[in-house]
């Protein structure tokens, strides 16, 4: 596995979710592959590593330009173990997903998926984040699997810059119209969670929720690209500094 460029695939649905299996196959004729994802769903754990108790992967498959790992930490701790430990050369590129369900507008700080994006950027690898907009069963990755092809082959030859990962976005529908760059909405999620009562009476919560996006909502936003049947290319940066604040920030610090 050396003499083609190796691609790092990933998720946050596990080794044996459906997804990260399509986007496997599709990426095959670009390079090595290296898969190595969780042993299970680890959905909502954003940028959250293992600390406290040891983590563990297994070899679940070997063959000319594949290996499969499985990992008991979270969609970061595969990154970093693979990246730092398990792998003899870093990644020419790190694709995480394909994500059962949209990683669209303020998702993008919750999910796993991103989460191991974020970390093949910080590890200083161009990386993308794929997720398809929706969460039924047998929804088809066909579309998902062109754009992250195509933006895959495209990053090989010409990365990205330093401190800047993707965060694609693919619709449910038989023929999206292109990819479109875009900003993240803006918004959040409100009534975010549902009571209900376990056997013995006690209060339970279950998550669920509906985003509220911010108004006037700006034309060229992810959420209103996939509405309208496009794919939603979102460029990010590790670097959260506000910069516009800064000096005012400064001024004010100053005054006190």
């Amino acid at each position: 596995m050396r003499d083609k460029p190796l691609i790092l695939i990933t998720n946050d649905d596990g080794v044996h979710a459906e997804g990260i299996k399509e986007l496997t196959a599709c990426l095959r004729e670009l390079g090595d592959l290296a898969v190595f994802a969780p042993d299970g769903p680890r959905s909502g754990m954003s940028s959250a590593i293992t600390s406290l108790i040891p983590v563990t992967c297994t070899l679940l498959k070997e063959e000319p330009g594949l290996r499969i790992y499985s990992c008991t930490g979270t969609p970061v701790d595969c990154v970093k173990l693979a990246v730092n430990d398990v792998l003899d050369r870093k990644p020419d590129l790190v694709v995480s997903g394909i994500n059962h369900g949209g990683n669209m507008a303020i998702c993008v700080h919750y999910s796993g998926t991103m989460g191991a994006a974020i970390e093949g950027c910080i590890s200083g690898i161009p990386s993308i984040g794929i997720s398809l907009t929706d969460y039924t069963e047998g929804a088809g990755f066909g579309e998902c699997c062109r754009f992250g092809r195509k933006l895959a082959r495209r990053l090989l030859k010409e990365g990205l810059p330093k401190g800047t990962y993707l965060n694609l976005n693919v619709p449910n529908i038989p023929h999206v119209k292109e990819m479109k760059v875009c900003r993240q909405a803006a918004g959040r999620f409100i009534n975010e969670y549902m009571r209900s009562e376990n056997a013995l009476g006690d209060p339970v919560y279950w998550l669920t929720g509906s985003f509220d996006e911010v108004k006037p909502i700006h034309p060229e936003n992810d959420t209103l690209a996939l509405d309208n049947g496009y794919a939603s290319l979102v460029p990010c940066r590790i670097d959260v500094t506000d910069y516009d604040f800064m000096q005012k920030l400064h001024s004010m610090i100053q005054d006190e």
